[in-house]
């Protein structure tokens, strides 16, 4: 008795290889973490109600010039010398906002110099609160800036 051998199909079946690509797909896009880059972590202002009334004098202006100088509410001030004269203003009102102006030619690393010694203020002082920092864009120094 002679058995009748089937002839291999010669074609690759692909009826479902776009279900199996589509399946991959939704792994590899499930399964990929997604990797943000971090610049300067920044601590946002928490909602409130009613946000305190600040007034001009209320505030303390920390301007950068652009060869390093800091001027304090007009005054000029070494970096190290920042937190001392903060520290009474800060202890009268913690909420205090310490704005930082940098001019537009400053080079970049003053205001992080800046910013990274107001963060350390909370430990350095011994406050509550963290400093409630605030830097201007361009746009609002050039609207509103009085």
């Amino acid at each position: 008795m002679k058995l009748k051998q089937k002839k291999p199909d010669e074609e690759i079946p692909t009826s479902s290889m776009a279900d199996i690509a589509f399946l991959l797909i939704v792994y590899f896009m499930v399964t990929t973490t997604f990797a943000a880059t971090r610049g300067l972590d920044f601590a946002l202002p928490k909602d409130d109600d009613t946000p305190p009334i600040v007034e001009k004098e209320d505030s303390v202006l920390i301007e950068i010039l652009p060869d390093g100088t800091f001027m304090v509410d007009q005054k000029p001030k070494q970096l190290d010398e920042i937190l001392d004269y903060l520290k009474p203003k800060l202890e009268a009102n913690a909420k205090k906002p310490v704005i930082i102006k940098p001019t537009p030619e400053t080079p970049y690393r003053y205001m992080v110099e800046v910013f990274d010694v107001l963060r350390q203020g909370k430990d350095v002082l011994e406050l509550k609160d963290e400093i409630n920092i605030s830097i201007p864009t361009q746009r609002e120094i050039e609207s509103f800036w009085f």
